[in-house]
């Protein structure tokens, strides 16, 4: 009797202990939760600490009464993650990825709703209050609120329909909201919009109890992979976000939408293999090769990079403190471990004459050095980046990107006469911290859609850049807008706009496109290609495509330099008429001279300047040809 009383007695035993080791514990419930983190400040904390609530209840709703389901959302940040990082958090209050400016200048200074191409407005008012305001850098003192649209007044700065587009489609993506919570969009809001990792699918992985197989259900409850912060961000998180735009995310990773096809077919009658993410099919291309060899998006973008830098920009390009020479050095010298504004690169190291990368992945390279590759690397590379040119005026990605994300024809449509949801106002919601979730989302703009006309991604336009550099530009956004009015009638049909200097408001824009490739862009791709050049193929008729512009999308520049498509970063523009002669040029000497780099160019050195010139030039060219001629004749 007693062997059967104390075999009763151990699992009661341990039940009571449990109670004991739990009591007045969030654990009573959410027994096996991972740790948050795994520092020993953040590892000691109560639940409570962060979330609120009240863990002395018994009962759930009790229990989560006045609780924060996401403590690092911006509602509530400065008295959670702000208590130990201030200084980060007020910097990323300031970022892009806070105030979305860069694409809300864009877009409005397409839609010739401002005369600037800098910022005027952000998701949230915000303001510099330090005083310090680099404006030689681009910063601004301060950004206002976004405007909303009001199709019964007339159009104007304060009242254009690209700030109701910007609320219903393109600002999903500002750490105030939650996203669009779809397959590949799933994240969290504030400092976990990051810095805690999302699966495709939403799914919980961990090991809490009251949590496990939950998330299995059709209606589920978006969850991050575990419960635990972290600092070591994979390139899958910042995919969450960076797969619209310039796409740098998707292409990092060797993925571009495709037409829509989802092709190949599945085993299945009728239904298509592929599986949409983030909304769209995508085809798989060549991935950037700091992806394929395994590093992270943050082994190069720095902390001030993704943070901010306590500076309100306008543009990435602003903002953006790395470059590739931080990294690969220069033609003189091999990388100074610091950044182009002179800040110290933490995961860089100098050790027995090589440059070494301490990846976040827990890896460690080899980075190598363009001043080596000069001196002893392969004989193509060598003449490539002995041209003094390529090296001082072009982006290295000039030619080591031989591709990038080309959509061509952005036809927005809006329809005022039907209500929609707005990505930047929310209703009020139970929990503040949930604010910016999509059920949450107030009915305060209009319905839009959104077609294109053609994709690209072969031998992206060149043109130069905001800093002066050649560099990849792709369309970013080329706007055709169309709006049916409040009384369901066509207002406006396929419009282009104007920008307020009178150049069609179709944007193509450089980009940093994230494909890299060790082989670089043949010599030909450049020198003798129309498209390259900006002056497009000729082949797309976009009027007798329902567009009336008198140039194909591709093209954003005509023979005599005269820029044909606007750009919205400052400073960009297409080749002049000159830079065009020059660059043609080569292609034509290539022609009957070869396309080695390496022995064209020396044979041009060789030259005396003016030795042979057009007029000279011009008589051997005959005499080449006559003498050719007459060796032909019978």
């Amino acid at each position: 009797m007693n062997k059967y009383l104390f075999i009763l007695s151990v699992p009661l035993m341990f039940l009571c202990l449990n109670c004991l080791v739990f009591a007045g514990s969030c654990k009573r419930c959410h027994q096996g939760i991972e740790s948050i983190a795994g520092n020993p400040a953040m590892k000691g904390l109560e639940c409570s600490f962060c979330h609120r609530g009240h863990p002395e209840k018994d009962k759930k709703d009790e229990a989560h009464k006045d609780m924060w389901a996401n403590p690092s959302d911006y509602s509530v940040a400065e008295k959670t993650c702000g208590q130990c990082h201030e200084d980060i958090l007020k910097r990323s209050k300031k970022s892009l990825h806070a105030t979305s400016a860069g694409i809300i200048s864009a877009t409005r200074y397409l839609f010739s709703a401002q005369g600037t191409k800098n910022a005027i407005y952000a998701v949230r008012q915000v303001r510099d209050e330090d005083l310090e305001v680099p404006q030689n850098m681009g910063a601004v003192k301060e950004l206002k609120a976004l405007p909303f649209y009001n199709p019964n007044e007339p159009e104007s700065g304060t009242n254009s329909p690209a700030d109701d587009y910007l609320r219903e489609q393109c600002l999903r993506c500002h750490l105030y909201s939650y996203g669009a919570e779809r397959f590949g969009d799933y994240r969290s809001s504030g400092c976990a919009a990051c810095h805690m990792l999302y699966d495709n699918d939403g799914q919980y992985m961990g090991r809490d109890a009251a949590i496990r197989g939950k998330s299995k259900k059709k209606n589920f409850t978006p969850r991050p992979r575990l419960h635990r912060v972290t600092v070591r961000i994979p390139p899958s998180q910042c995919i969450h976000c960076h797969n619209r735009g310039g796409r740098t995310g998707v292409s990092f990773i060797g993925t571009m939408e495709s037409d829509g096809y989802g092709s190949p077919w599945s085993q299945k009658p009728g239904v298509k293999g592929a599986r949409k993410i983030h909304g769209k099919y995508y085809n798989h291309l060549t991935p950037d090769i700091h992806y394929s060899r395994g590093l992270f998006c943050i082994d190069c973008h720095t902390e001030r990079d993704v943070h901010g830098d306590g500076n309100i920009y306008s543009k990435k390009e602003q903002a953006v403190e790395i470059e590739c020479q931080d990294c690969h050095g220069t033609k003189k010298q091999k990388s100074r471990l610091v950044s182009s504004r002179g800040n110290r690169m933490k995961r860089l190291e100098l050790q027995e004459e090589q440059i070494l990368l301490n990846s976040a992945s827990g890896k460690r390279y080899v980075v190598p050095q363009v001043k080596d590759i000069i001196q002893s690397g392969p004989k193509k590379a060598r003449d490539a980046m002995g041209i003094s040119a390529h090296l001082d005026k072009m982006e290295c990605y000039s030619c080591h990107s031989r591709w990038a994300p080309q959509c061509y024809g952005c036809h927005a449509q809006q329809d005022a006469s039907t209500s929609s949801l707005d990505w930047v106002k929310s209703i009020k919601a139970p929990d503040p911290t949930l604010s910016g979730k999509a059920v949450f989302r107030a009915k305060t703009a209009y319905k839009w859609r959104e077609t294109r006309s053609f994709l690209r991604w072969e031998r992206p336009v060149l043109g130069i850049n905001s800093e002066g550099l050649v560099s990849p530009f792709i369309p970013g956004c080329q706007v055709i807008f169309t709006q049916i009015g409040p009384d369901g009638k066509c207002r406006v049909h396929n419009k282009v706009y104007k920008t307020t200097d009178g150049i069609y408001a179709i944007a193509t824009n450089p980009i940093q496109p994230h494909t890299t490739s060790k082989k670089a862009r043949s010599c030909e791709s450049c020198h003798a290609d129309r498209k390259a050049l900006g002056l497009g193929d000729g082949l797309y008729l976009t009027h007798a495509n329902g567009v009336d512009l008198p140039f194909s999308l591709e093209q954003i520049v005509d023979e005599n330099g005269t820029q044909l498509q606007a750009t919205s970063h400052v400073g960009a523009r297409p080749f002049n008429k000159a830079e065009i002669r020059r660059i043609n040029r080569v292609g034509t000497c290539a022609s009957c001279h070869g396309w080695d780099a390496g022995s064209l160019a020396k044979r041009v050195s060789r030259l005396k300047k003016g030795s042979i010139g057009h007029d000279m030039h011009r008589k051997i060219l005959r005499a080449l040809l006559n003498s050719g001629a007459k060796s032909t004749n019978p």
